[in-house]
């Protein structure tokens, strides 16, 4: 059977997760409060055996270390004060980085001294394209107009924006590893909206840093990359980032990626969040269908993107007792 763990899944669906995010207040205090994000981290490990626990952050957390105001607004999520030419980008700095962010190196040390030896402690952050998405627009986007031109029309001047961000978080992921991280993986949500040139240069291309120099300093460690969207990027994604897993975002067939992606390094995914509100037959029958297309090979159960907070924890019990079950 493959080992299986989730994205977001510690989260909304969980109903101690609620309880203690109205205990802390808001989502931030939550993520910087180490006792509470090293046991909202725990919670789905208690409930679900997963083999892989998750620390509980944001990737959003870099762009606030590095000086730019950041607030989670209810209902409407983050809202960041927009980066936009070179004067805003001057006024963020690495000094301090680690200062601000040690909230969360405590709450890697805590959740590592207090895993079984059978559970894996996997560390994270946004890749670079998907942070400077969020720094450059002040939040979500449809569209992400103001980050794709800045990168078209100024690519010199978006790259220095990328470099900082490739930077912070080799220096992030490095204290994470050194406190107890297992595994790391990055997540590059918005690599799908790229056009080929654009996703091998913001996406490809500062991953291939980010990992060679966490391998480089931790050659032990494996490096997980989520570049959502990319379909058949994917194969380029694996031959030149250096990862040693791709994760498959629910709409990536499963054969092209077993030739693909599974014959260069180990694959992740994919079974669709919305799958698993549905739960019964359906959710049983393609559980079985991504494992039995994955078996030959090295393969991660996971979701093709993040748990729903409309989902409900039976219906994640279901999904672990199909994927552990005897083919």
């Amino acid at each position: 059977m493959p080992p299986i763990w989730l994205m977001r899944q510690a989260g909304r669906y969980l109903p101690e997760y609620r309880a203690l995010r109205a205990e802390a207040g808001s989502f931030l205090d939550l993520c910087y409060n180490p006792a509470h994000a090293a046991e909202v981290t725990l919670q789905p490990i208690r409930r679900f055996g997963f083999d892989a626990a998750i620390i509980f952050a944001d990737i959003l957390l870099i762009p606030q270390a590095l000086g730019q105001d950041l607030r989670f607004a209810e209902g409407e999520g983050p809202i960041l004060a927009p980066i936009r030419d070179a004067k805003a980008l001057s006024a963020l700095t690495l000094e301090g980085l680690h200062k601000r962010l040690e909230p969360i190196y405590e709450t890697v040390s805590r959740v590592h001294g207090l895993l079984d030896d059978q559970t894996a402690l996997i560390g994270f952050a946004g890749a670079p394209w998907t942070v400077a998405t969020y720094m450059v627009e002040g939040g979500g986007s449809r569209n992400f107009e103001h980050t794709k031109v800045w990168a078209f029309r100024d690519p010199a001047g978006f790259a220095a924006l990328i470099d900082l961000i490739v930077e912070a978080t080799i220096a992030y992921l490095s204290r994470q590893i050194d406190a107890g991280a297992e595994a790391i993986q990055l997540f590059d949500t918005w690599a799908g909206v790229l056009p080929e040139t654009a996703f091998a240069r913001w996406s490809i291309e500062p991953t291939h840093r980010i990992v060679a120099a966490l391998r480089a300093r931790y050659p032990a460690i494996p490096v997980i990359g989520f570049p959502r969207g990319a379909g058949v990027g994917l194969q380029d994604y694996a031959a030149r980032t250096g990862v040693q897993g791709v994760g498959l975002d629910s709409a990536v067939p499963l054969s092209w990626a077993r030739q693909a992606v599974q014959s260069q390094c180990t694959v992740q995914g994919n079974l669709d969040p919305l799958m698993v509100v549905a739960g019964g037959t359906a959710m049983t029958n393609e559980v079985r269908r991504i494992v039995s297309a994955f078996k030959d090979g090295p393969f991660v159960f996971n979701l093709g993107h993040g748990i729903l907070p409309q989902t409900p924890p039976e219906h994640v019990a279901a999904l672990v007792a199909a994927v552990r079950a005897p083919a």
